[in-house]
């Protein structure tokens, strides 16, 4: 894989989410060679002001968000056979789509990564929280009625 190509890949990725990087991420890479390519840099710099990040030398545990996030994707997809690679792209959107869409995530306080990313938590977690109180008080006023009811 050559710095163009990692470029490429994050052009399809912008282009396809459709997000304006209003909020820039960070990139954070392993020390490949085409990783620390200086026009990789300059790329993400100039075109989306992302910021790029190296992880440490010879320490793993770097990565490791993305290595299990491989790994959850890996034990989805290799459930079925796919017979033509377009199926097997499929199937990998649908999953990526599933993930940052649907699926809440315990380390975002039970928030989606496309929430979190547009900004959306902490409306997100207020109504929650009103949902929350309604119900208390709801269950509040139901044990008193049937508390008053039983005398």
């Amino acid at each position: 894989m050559t710095s163009e190509d990692v470029s490429r890949t994050i052009d399809k990725a912008v282009e396809k989410t459709g997000i304006t990087l209003q909020n820039p991420p960070c990139l954070l890479s392993d020390n490949g060679p085409c990783y620390i390519a200086s026009s990789l840099k300059q790329n993400l710099s100039k075109k989306y002001d992302i910021k790029h990040i190296h992880g440490k030398p010879l320490h793993p545990q770097t990565q490791g968000k993305i290595e299990r996030y491989h790994r959850s994707m890996k034990n989805v997809i290799k459930l079925n056979h796919y017979f033509c690679p377009s199926e097997l792209e499929k199937a990998i959107d649908g999953w990526v789509k599933y993930y940052n869409e649907r699926r809440f995530h315990e380390l975002l306080d039970n928030l989606t990564p496309r929430d979190v990313y547009l900004g959306q938590g902490e409306k997100i977690k207020k109504i929650r929280e009103i949902i929350k109180q309604n119900s208390i008080n709801k269950r509040i006023s139901e044990n008193k009625r049937m508390k008053l009811q039983s005398k």
